[in-house]
């Protein structure tokens, strides 16, 4: 008999191992810091980690990652691209963004005892409380078949010297738009951090950032971006890879 066809693994599937008790959730004995002996043994047990770290704490939760070679799944901010501790890591092509999310906030259930006193917070129609968070990400060094990064960034515009002025302080012209990427162009160029959700490795290198402290070999970049005296904001610096 022939097989039946392979489906994904959902909250369903994990519902039904808790229930049967096949996966026993481990009871932890201290608090839970991802830091402390016990959690650290369990992470290096661990083939896969899928978890929400606590943004202030993103930094020292994916060097740990890292340390101990695991695969991941987690969710940050789109600004951590540019911290001087994950940006090596984004531009060696050892961290990228995941699926799923690419702009806008998304909505987290907390607690109910969660206080609800800031903007985008709120009571969903089943009464659950959630807050809302801008920019978040996934982040991974999971590779799947149908990701966007296999997949190279459709270019339609053309440079012109007036359409993409250089910066006071590099030899780069400023592409405010993703989409607006020139086709034509071979030097170096400023894009928002929201490139990292089109990039394809085989398309651009990533050369630097202009946020940070030491984020490229040269220390040309990571000093702030200008046009005509006025700091831009948040940007990497990519060059067109040449066929």
């Amino acid at each position: 008999m022939p097989h039946a066809p392979a489906r994904g693994f959902d909250l369903t599937d994990v519902e039904s191992l808790l229930r049967t008790k096949k996966n026993d959730l481990t009871r932890l004995k201290g608090d839970g810091d991802f830091r402390s002996p016990e959690c650290i043994e369990l992470l290096k047990q661990s083939d896969v980690v899928v978890t929400n770290p606590p943004f202030s704490l993103f930094r020292e939760f994916v060097a740990q990652l890292m340390e101990y070679k695991k695969k991941f799944v987690i969710i940050g901010n789109v600004n951590a691209v540019t911290y001087k501790e994950i940006f090596p890591f984004i531009k060696e092509n050892k961290i990228w963004l995941g699926e799923s999310i690419s702009s806008g906030d998304r909505k987290f259930r907390v607690p109910d005892c969660y206080p609800l006193d800031a903007a985008g917070c709120g009571i969903d129609e089943n009464g659950y409380r959630f807050i809302q968070v801008k920019g978040v990400r996934w982040f991974t060094n999971i590779q799947t078949k149908t990701s966007k990064r296999l997949e190279e960034l459709t270019l339609y515009k053309r440079y012109t010297p007036a359409g993409f002025p250089k910066y006071d302080n590099y030899d780069a012209i400023e592409v405010s738009k993703v989409a607006e990427i020139p086709m034509d162009y071979d030097g170096v160029m400023g894009v928002p951090v929201t490139f990292l959700d089109k990039y394809n490795p085989a398309q651009f290198d990533i050369l630097g950032s202009n946020r940070g402290i030491d984020q490229d070999p040269d220390g040309v970049y990571g000093r702030g971006s200008f046009l005509n005296g006025k700091e831009t904001f948040k940007r990497l610096f990519i060059r067109r890879i040449k066929k």
